[in-house]
């Protein structure tokens, strides 16, 4: 026999999809705000004009969090040493993660990005300024992502990546990783920095279909882990525990 929901309970049900509208319209209207001066960024050449289109992102989605209830806490930024680039591996519990990650790493960054959401309308083209994009159901776009995240390197951008490649659905805290970012960090002789996102599943529990609450959130950047000497498993291993470990004791 099904166990009825409390009235509290239920009243928090209704809160949290009425917070949801809330998020997606505040998200609508800031966006509105920010996207042509994000666009003009590309007439500045890069990195400054990265550096300008990830400031203004990081002003924008700081702004659009505290708007619904979920304030973010950067620990970790001195970890970035200046004029070094770095592979910045993050969790994935939840949407909130991407306004959460590539935002609020220091200095100029792009994301490893799914190529098909470049088809919805004017969002499109904000999202493939920040990111390398890549169509995961085709080998060729595979490879020439790779080596277009090698390039973005060179260029003087940290590259974020979600290893886990997906939202971890499970109650473990972390999926196991795929090899991407470690390959890229081996190749190009790029230290690692994990970056672990605390608390999103509990403003946005994966199980749970639009649905928001407010509560703090916090990234954390840990200190950079070398690819010297390291094959990409030996890295991605030491990464994942690193990460697993960071995460149990701090959520």
């Amino acid at each position: 026999m099904t166990k009825k929901k409390a009235p509290s309970g239920i009243l928090i049900e209704i809160f949290a999809r009425i917070w949801s509208f809330w998020g997606l319209i505040s998200f609508a209207g800031t966006f509105l705000i920010i996207v042509i001066p994000s666009l003009l960024t590309k007439l500045v050449k890069d990195p400054k004009g990265m550096w300008w289109f990830i400031s203004i992102a990081r002003i924008w989605n700081w702004t659009w969090l505290h708007l619904i209830g979920c304030p973010v806490t950067v620990k970790g930024k001195e970890n970035f040493a200046k004029g070094q680039t770095y592979v910045v591996t993050c969790n994935h519990n939840a949407m909130l993660d991407v306004p959460m990650s590539a935002p609020f790493i220091p200095g100029p960054n792009q994301t490893i990005a799914k190529k098909e959401f470049t088809k919805v309308p004017l969002f499109g083209f904000y999202y493939a300024r920040g990111s390398v994009l890549v169509d995961r159901k085709s080998d060729g776009s595979r490879r020439r992502s790779f080596e277009d995240m090698k390039a973005a390197l060179r260029k003087g951008f940290h590259m974020c990546i979600f290893p886990e490649g997906t939202r971890n659905r499970s109650n473990d805290p972390l999926k196991p990783f795929f090899d991407g970012a470690f390959k890229l960090a081996v190749d190009t002789k790029t230290a690692v920095i994990p970056a672990v996102i605390l608390h999103t599943k509990k403003a946005m529990p994966t199980h749970k279909v639009f649905y928001l609450m407010p509560h703090p959130l916090e990234i954390h950047f840990l200190p950079p882990i070398s690819s010297e000497g390291l094959t990409t498993k030996e890295l991605k291993d030491k990464v994942f525990q690193i990460m697993w470990d960071y995460y149990k004791a701090n959520d």
